[in-house]
């Protein structure tokens, strides 16, 4: 996507005004809310494709940063109890030891302990350097944050990273979840990366889910952690809660109609 940039980016203005919805992921063994994530808006609500959209390849590290203490600090304010979720951009991470040094401050002047930081690796982005992106991933472990792998299935380094490096959270694409009660070809392969994900200790979470029939069947095959409309809404600037009913048998629902095939970014 672009070249690393380094700390010294940090002067480029910045001319958006962002702000920040939460989505939560659920844990349905524990009955929990696992982590909310993040995800960056316009000034208007718009959505996080419209925002790439306006940041220019100089601009990369500070929209990461930006995007990173705001998250931190609208987190904080909300009182967040739990994991904070916040997507990274490997690209604009020159050196991590340095780079997350902003993080930690943000989090240590509003109070939020770090050890609740989770950082999404994107994997549907185009990733210009594979080694790259692998150290940044090893050092967050190393630290102590609890590391994902976004839009599994989306992109095409994915198995070849998971070989070297483990996530504790592997993200499972929309694509592969939509549908997936009725298409033979999509059970084939969730249920391949479930067991896979088990096998070398990840845990594969789905998102994207909309319906409670893709629910039912992907909790057949383990899963259980699940992020999705059918569960709840991103909201901007508010925790939104799950709705647990979709959990119980004889529960029967699907998102609302608007909000089908709508990415939960």
């Amino acid at each position: 996507m672009h070249g690393c940039l380094r700390c010294r980016d940090t002067d480029a203005p910045f001319p958006l005004d962002l702000r920040m919805a939460f989505q939560p992921i659920v844990d349905v063994a524990r009955r929990e809310v696992f982590a909310y994530e993040a995800l960056v808006r316009g000034p208007q609500g718009e959505g996080a494709g419209w925002v790439l959209g306006q940041v220019q390849p100089e601009q990369m590290y500070r929209f990461d940063q930006t995007c990173r203490v705001l998250a931190i600090a609208t987190a904080a304010e909300l009182g967040l109890d739990t994991r904070l979720s916040i997507n990274f951009i490997p690209n604009a991470v020159y050196e991590p030891a340095s780079c997350i040094r902003l993080t930690l401050a943000a989090a240590e002047r509003v109070g939020f302990p770090v050890e609740r930081l989770m950082f999404e690796l994107t994997e549907s982005e185009r990733i210009t350097d594979p080694g790259h992106a692998l150290g940044v991933l090893e050092y967050y472990a190393r630290r102590g944050f609890t590391t994902a792998i976004d839009d599994f299935g989306a992109g095409f380094s994915g198995l070849a990273l998971l070989t070297r490096f483990q996530p504790h959270v592997l993200k499972l694409d929309m694509e592969l979840v939509r549908d997936v009660d009725s298409q033979p070809a999509k059970q084939a392969i969730v249920g391949g990366v479930a067991t896979m994900a088990s096998r070398i200790g990840s845990r594969p979470l789905a998102e994207g889910v909309e319906t409670r029939a893709e629910l039912d069947w992907l909790r057949g095959v383990g899963i259980e952690l699940f992020q999705g409309y059918l569960v709840a809404r991103p909201r901007l600037g508010a925790l939104p809660e799950p709705d647990w009913s979709v959990f119980e048998r004889g529960s029967a629902g699907s998102a609302p109609p608007q909000a089908r095939l709508q990415p939960s970014a």
